[in-house]
């Protein structure tokens, strides 16, 4: 039986969480200060959004930017940003840990992975930060982590398809690579052929400002790409 086609929308606010309901999402990612790449939101925006909506709720595990090098002290701090997760009823949890070389902290990796359990774990765009792609792929899967979420170490999906399709390709039903950077209905299609992915992420900000309270327009936005995956089953 084949696996489903699922989107993913990335979210920072309980309008627009709702709004990527409405437009047919099948996922959101929630973060605050998507202009800087995101953060962890507050516990208070966490029960908010839980509230507001019924599908899948991944919250992201970052309380700071920069880079992904993390001390123990930080460590124990997305620990209890995980278990915060739990509690108010997220579904997943998104990180990403790096070595100083930056290739993937797998001992790190693992220990949050079964911590978060029985959370399912995303490890995102850290991992395009790595040297070798096809590398940090098995170490990545060697963590139990579900999913990884990557441009193909390119500037954004499109540019990275190729390198995407091989990673879909080398990853088989071990683990999900879910296409994400500047997925947008006008590219979609082409990404759907190109990686042969089954599961594709959209925060729509190269189409509509991350401030933005057009939460009307961001529904219609969703719902082209929405339609786009249900045309590809």
């Amino acid at each position: 039986m084949s696996v489903p086609f699922v989107l993913e929308i990335a979210v920072e606010s309980v309008g627009a969480a709702r709004a990527a309901e409405r437009g047919g999402a099948h996922r959101i990612e929630l973060c605050a200060h998507l202009n800087i790449g995101g953060i962890t939101p507050s516990i208070e925006l966490q029960r908010a959004v839980r509230s507001a909506v019924r599908i899948s709720i991944h919250v992201l595990i970052r309380f700071r930017d920069g880079d992904f090098l993390y001390s123990e002290s930080e460590i124990e701090n997305m620990k209890q940003q995980i278990e915060t997760a739990k509690q108010v009823g997220m579904n997943g949890v998104v990180l990403g840990v790096l070595k100083a070389n930056q290739s993937v902290d797998v001992e790190t990796t693992r220990e949050l992975v079964l911590h978060a359990r029985p959370l399912s774990v995303t490890f995102h765009r850290a991992f395009d930060e790595t040297p070798n792609l096809r590398q940090s792929l098995e170490e990545v899967c060697s963590t139990g982590a579900t999913r990884i979420l990557s441009s193909g170490g390119a500037k954004d999906a499109l540019s990275g398809a190729l390198a995407l399709r091989s990673l879909v390709q080398a990853a088989g039903d071990r683990i999900s690579v879910m296409p994400g950077g500047g997925v947008r209905s006008s590219n979609l299609p082409e990404l759907l052929r190109a990686t042969q992915a089954r599961e594709f992420h959209s925060g729509l900000g190269s189409v509509m400002d991350y401030n933005s309270e057009d939460f009307a327009g961001f529904a219609i936005e969703v719902r082209k790409l929405a339609g786009q995956i249900r045309e590809s089953t």
